[in-house]
């Protein structure tokens, strides 16, 4: 099944608001265009394409008098535009006009190229709208008077691209800001949401108390915190269950065990059934403390009583050596250094030690060499000479209740055990297996 990918809430946060800020900018533009439409003449719309006609058409003949060229850009204009009327003149006064000039501003005709630029309306003889603009052309400066469009165009596309100068300069500037801004607010407000998934994933299962920060989380994160340090305080209320359920159940197994083993030592020692009995029991008590051992490592929180590992691995070998001995091995004990120290918890790796001991004279073939060696890297290996473990099986032997073969003898925790102790000192656990044997090193 494809893996499904998770969005970015960062980018999608960033391109929103970005895209938002944008939006906000258009609309602010867009609406002081429509505001100033409504207060500037209605001629804005034609403006800009009458003066850059007659711009283009206007000339002077050899007396100075002005004149403006047929134009393909005239006669378009005059033929879309029936309405139209102009004057144009220079500031010295060469004047030209067009159409016909409405009576208000007949008088003001002369006058023309006295005004630089002008918004004629809102009289109560006329209801005709004029402007007056300038421009400049090949013949200098022309002033021109128009009127009789002020109902072609629109006004607000006109403004849009008259003021683009300002707009697109502000767009450059803004656009800048905002793609660099808005990333960098919006992962500033998320670094506490990142904070506390690092410290989630710091979270460790056999350290209980554990939670997660909520102080200065956003509120709309908040809750999911709070839920989350709920669900960690139900599962340790769970946990504590189990434990208290094993560790009760591991220490009432010691009462019955020990009155069986009492009874059994009483029969006649001749009866065959005694000894099977006997190792039945003895197979009992050592899961029932294998169980206790497995919830102290678990809980282990004490880890900085100062350790010497050879000192803990010659022990290891010296309470084990007359069960090897009598299973039919040898077992010898080496070592780099006299002493190499640790901080950790000595009795948890002093069961570790002993547990693969026990394992390598359990699965040893009841021959050969069991040899415990402690490198001055701080590796502690337990190597036998018995057939090996199956290469299906080597990945699985470190799991709780685990047994190569299902009838063999134990309950599967000691190797567990090992990788459990190993783990709470910051270590690991490897294992070499092959038909000539097997090597099982704990590394610190």
């Amino acid at each position: 099944m494809a893996q499904t990918r998770n969005p970015s809430l960062w980018w999608r946060l960033s391109w929103q608001l970005s895209l938002v800020i944008i939006v906000v900018v258009v609309s602010v533009i867009i609406g002081l265009c429509i505001w100033a439409a409504t207060i500037m003449s209605p001629n804005i719309a034609m403006e800009g394409k009458i003066v850059s006609v007659i711009a283009q058409a206007a000339v002077l003949d050899r007396e100075g008098n002005m004149h403006l060229l047929e134009t393909p850009g005239m006669k378009a204009l005059k033929e879309e535009n029936g309405a139209l009327w102009f004057v144009a003149a220079t500031t010295k006064g060469a004047s030209v006009s067009y159409g016909t000039i409405p009576p208000a501003y007949t008088t003001l005709a002369p006058l023309v190229h006295l005004f630089d630029d002008a918004d004629i309306r809102g009289s109560a003889t006329t209801n005709e709208i004029a402007t007056i603009e300038n421009v400049e052309t090949a013949i200098g400066e022309v002033r021109i008077l128009f009127g009789g469009v002020a109902d072609k165009g629109w006004p607000v596309l006109a403004l849009l691209a008259r003021s683009y100068p300002i707009y697109i300069s502000l767009i450059a500037i803004a656009l800048p800001a905002i793609f660099l801004a808005v990333p960098h607010i919006v992962g500033r407000a998320l670094t506490k949401v990142s904070d506390v998934a690092g410290k989630a994933a710091e979270i460790d299962p056999r350290r209980h108390g554990a939670r997660l920060p909520v102080d200065g989380i956003p509120k709309e994160v908040a809750p999911l915190v709070i839920a989350f340090n709920g669900a960690l305080e139900r599962l340790e209320g769970e946990f504590k269950k189990r434990r208290r359920f094993l560790i009760d159940a591991a220490h009432e197994l010691r009462t019955p065990i020990a009155i069986m083993q009492t009874r059994i030592d009483g029969m006649p020692e001749r009866q065959q059934e005694r000894r099977r009995l006997l190792n039945d029991v003895a197979r009992l008590a050592e899961t029932a403390e294998q169980l206790l051992d497995f919830e102290r490592n678990d809980q282990a929180v004490m880890l900085n009583e100062p350790m010497d590992l050879v000192e803990i691995a010659r022990s290891a070998v010296a309470d084990l050596a007359p069960l090897a001995i009598a299973g039919g091995y040898q077992i010898s004990f080496q070592n780099d250094l006299e002493a190499i120290e640790r901080k950790g918890n000595p009795p948890a790796l002093l069961r570790a030690v002993a547990n693969l001991i026990r394992n390598a004279i359990d699965h040893g073939g009841n021959s050969g060499m069991i040899m415990v060696f402690v490198s001055k890297d701080g590796r502690i290996e337990v190597s036998d000479e018995g057939p090996g473990i199956p290469p299906e099986h080597q990945e699985f032997v470190f799991e709780p209740f685990y047994r190569v073969t299902p009838k063999n003898a134990g309950a599967g925790l000691g190797l567990s055990l090992v990788r459990q102790v190993a783990a709470n000192h910051g270590g690991q656990v490897s294992i070499k297996s092959a038909e000539t044997g097997t090597q099982v090193a704990i590394h610190l």
